[in-house]
């Protein structure tokens, strides 16, 4: 059986932390910020996880 390959497309997109838990950047950061809320913009810089079901697709398409 030969390896599976990482989806790069996934890869470049996720991060993994220390504990082994995905994290991802939110939508709606890249552009019109100027009518959007300093608040809403702010919130939407952090780093976010993944719902129970996406996590483990995401960590089939990375390999882990």
């Amino acid at each position: 059986m030969p390896k599976m390959k990482t989806d790069r497309g996934a890869a470049k997109r996720v991060k993994l932390t220390g504990t082994g838990r995905l994290r991802r950047r939110q939508q709606n950061r890249s552009h019109l910020l100027e009518k959007k809320r300093s608040v809403r913009t702010r919130r939407l810089s952090r780093e976010t996880g993944f719902s129970p079901g996406d996590e483990r697709r995401v960590k089939r398409m990375l390999g882990i």
